[in-house]
């Protein structure tokens, strides 16, 4: 669940991009950027994404707000908010990573442990 190495980059890098494209679909909504309240909620869950805080839920979030574009917006971006929402799934789906604030927290644990065969 918290790949090291390249993949684990590999996931910093998609966990970055999703919080760009999130972002920027806040961004690009005149509604959102006149309500404080909102816009300290966006950067709250784009800072807790980029540090891998709770990533699968926020990353639905993120996938949710783009659907919510496609759906409320203007269909001339809908390719690159589709591909928003696969980044979003395939985040969700794949974890943070080791280099992330949910491996400290949820680290590696061992689930079953086997005890030793008696020998006779």
């Amino acid at each position: 669940m918290f790949p090291q190495g390249g993949p684990g980059v590999a996931l910093v890098l998609l966990r970055i991009s999703v919080v760009a494209s999130f972002a920027a679909n806040a961004a690009s909504n005149p509604r959102v950027s006149s309500v404080g309240v909102l816009v300290a909620a966006i950067v709250l869950v784009s800072l807790s994404l980029v540090a891998g805080f709770l990533t699968p839920y926020l990353s639905v979030l993120a996938g949710a707000t783009a659907v919510a574009g496609v759906l409320m917006g203007s269909h001339s971006a809908a390719l690159v908010e589709a591909v928003s929402v696969l980044d979003a799934a395939a985040l969700a789906l794949l974890g943070p990573g080791a280099y992330s604030v949910d491996a400290r927290l949820f680290g590696r644990r061992v689930s079953v442990v086997v005890p030793p065969r008696a020998h006779s």
